[in-house]
């Protein structure tokens, strides 16, 4: 081979390279701490709080917080009086007893349709699905998606997905045996609360 072919094939592996390493760069996925959530107690109660993601949302009464280092951005709430297990820093499902709400925020841009797929993908590779049903919601004036689901031998829940700009806010909720009503009713009043900037 002729140098002109030859550095000709090298310029465009470098140009390949640097326009590959650069798409990568652009669509990284940010990832959040629990150190990102504040929380702040004011005459008004108890509110917790994550500025890099632009949520406040306010802490049901008598409710903990409890910020989980396992996975980026997650924080836990629940009744003093719920009943959970906590192995290897991940919760145990089902709870025995009460009602738990976990929050996430995900940075990067996500649709319902990515969300739905991604959300059956994990349930599938969970096994033991027996209904995933997913449903358009409005929140507090945000545009959402409720995916509600039932696995044998792990329980029930409901997860709320909130796509707004670069961010996936979500809010999942598992009740304990019986207290489902009650559980939900206290997700639809924290869900009131939320506000995102």
């Amino acid at each position: 081979m002729s140098k002109k072919i030859i550095i000709s094939l090298i310029v465009i592996l470098i140009v390949v390279v640097v326009a590959g390493g650069f798409f990568w760069w652009q669509s990284r996925e940010i990832k959040g701490s629990p150190e990102d959530y504040v929380i702040k107690e004011t005459a008004e109660g108890k509110f917790m709080e994550n500025k890099k993601a632009g949520l406040t949302v306010k802490v049901p009464e008598g409710w903990e917080v409890e910020k989980m280092e396992v996975d980026e951005g997650l924080v836990i709430l629940f009744p003093i009086e719920t009943k959970i297990e906590i192995r290897e820093s991940r919760i145990v499902l089902p709870i025995e007893k009460g009602c738990l709400i976990r929050t996430t925020v995900v940075y990067r841009e996500g649709d319902f349709n990515q969300i739905k797929k991604e959300t059956r993908k994990d349930h599938f590779l969970i096994g033991g699905v027996i209904y995933d049903e997913f449903q358009e919601v409005t929140i507090n004036n945000y545009h959402g998606l409720k995916n509600s689901f039932e696995f044998e031998g792990l329980g029930s829940g409901i997860s709320i997905y909130i796509p707004q700009k670069n961010k996936v806010y979500g809010f999942h909720l598992v009740w304990g045996a019986e207290e489902k009503e009650r559980c939900i009713w206290e997700l639809n009043k924290f869900l009131e609360t939320i506000s995102i900037k």
